[in-house]
């Protein structure tokens, strides 16, 4: 046997593999090109042998890839042989048309699906096989959906593309070139935290704005206050207020939003409190779910008018400002200025009790001060105790959130969710002397 041979190792589960990725692949192809009146070269016989030769060239000399891009250099000839002649046939044929008649078909989508049929025998013999039929499949649905993806680029236009560029500069340029690192004695928070701030907000718009315009335009803003409310309900009770201000036309599904990401808070603030202590969980139970079926209910009652209005009451399915910028940097400059006031009162009057942190948490960030009562709960802390500081803290995020609500939509638009959220931190407060026994 040479050593070629020998050099022959291939599983058989990869082999299989390999060639009924090919057959896939090529079964694709042939519907794609199914109505076009030249059959380009490739299909559910081409792909799998195509796919065999780059797996055996890659085996039989793995270590440099000499035989493989030896290969694939003789398969990218051909096909450009095969598309400069297919583009010199398409000009005769132009010739005796009229000048509005003349289209190229310069799609190079068949030399394109060959070359990765080929390389998918390689993919297939040296990575694991998630990665192989992950391409397979990406290129399957790529391929077959043409018209779907040509629609969406037509729909897009150069505005949303403007759009994007900026979304993309603000998350992936910006946010990791700002330093982690505490620039004053003043706060602790750093300026990688201030701006993940403004990337919660404008991530936040920009999500509704797509789900809004593109998944659901009759209701993507109650959509993206649900998702908004599992990360960052105070985040997102600010961008819904400014939309709330300036799109007054939509004013009952707003609201509704409003409230609802407040509702959905609590289910977060339960579900992080029993990952970590089961016992608060339960003792939490009873008053997070009445304050949650509450927010619900008034979320509901809210949405009432608008659902009764049909597609009459629908949002616009455009925003002139997908990203909230500005909106974004004015919670920036509130999440740095709460941040001080609460260092300075640690400073000033002391880690006094449970409580008086709670309150102090409420007004920044719950999360944190939930996460940690829950993990020192079982040995640290009082469960009637801890329980209640987690509503206190909920409370005070209300009542801060209420205050955002009436800032933003003002008096018009916000009134009746800020009073909502003041009942509900009002209900927090009551829960709170149930919860200690003092009621």
């Amino acid at each position: 046997m040479t050593p070629l041979l020998s050099a022959l190792t291939i599983e058989p589960e990869r082999f299989a593999t390999l060639i009924a990725l090919g057959f896939f692949f090529g079964l694709a192809f042939e519907e794609y090109f199914a109505k076009s009146r030249i059959k380009p070269p490739g299909g559910v016989r081409t792909f799998p042998l195509l796919a065999l030769c780059g797996g055996l060239l890659y085996t039989l000399e793995p270590q440099y890839g000499l035989l493989l891009l030896g290969g694939l250099g003789i398969l990218g000839a051909w096909l450009s042989i095969y598309y400069a002649q297919r583009l010199q046939n398409q000009l005769a044929e132009t010739d005796d048309q009229a000048p509005t008649d003349r289209r190229l078909d310069a799609g190079i989508m068949a030399p394109t699906c060959n070359v990765l049929a080929f390389l998918l025998g390689p993919i297939a013999l040296s990575e694991p096989l998630w990665v192989a039929v992950s391409v397979a499949v990406a290129a399957v649905l790529f391929t077959g959906a043409r018209e779907r993806l040509h629609a969406l680029a037509t729909t897009l236009g150069s505005q949303e593309l403007v759009t994007l560029g900026k979304f993309l500069i603000v998350i992936g340029i910006v946010l990791p070139l700002v330093p982690n690192e505490p620039v004053t004695t003043l706060t602790q928070i750093t300026p990688y935290e201030v701006w993940l701030a403004v990337v919660a907000v404008s991530t936040l718009s920009y999500a509704s704005y797509l789900v809004q315009r593109f998944l659901a335009p009759s209701h993507g803003v109650l959509i993206s206050a649900a998702l908004g409310g599992l990360y960052s309900s105070t985040a997102t009770t600010v961008v819904l207020s400014r939309r709330a201000r300036t799109r007054p036309g939509a004013d009952a599904r707003t609201q509704s939003a409003i409230v609802l990401t407040t509702a959905v808070m609590f289910l977060r603030i339960i579900v992080v409190v029993g990952i970590f202590s089961t016992p608060l969980a339960l003792k939490l139970l009873p008053a997070i779910a009445i304050l949650c079926l509450s927010g619900l209910a008034v979320s509901a009652w809210f949405m009432w008018p608008a659902a009764g209005a049909g597609k009459d009451a629908a949002e616009p399915a455009t925003t002139t400002n997908p990203l909230e910028l500005s909106t974004a940097i004015i919670f920036a400059v509130l999440f740095i200025a709460l941040s001080i006031a609460v260092e300075w009162a640690k400073t000033r009057f002391g880690e006094s009790g449970l409580f008086g942190l709670g309150l102090l948490a409420g007004f920044t960030d719950v999360d944190p001060f939930v996460l940690s009562v829950a993990q020192g709960a079982s040995r640290a802390f009082n469960l009637d105790v801890a329980a209640a500081a987690i509503l206190v803290a909920a409370s005070a995020n209300n009542f801060l959130k209420a205050s955002y609500t009436l800032g933003f939509a003002g008096r018009v638009a916000g009134l009746k969710p800020a009073l909502a959220l003041f009942a509900l931190s009002a209900g927090g407060i009551i829960a709170v002397f149930f919860v200690l026994g003092r009621v």
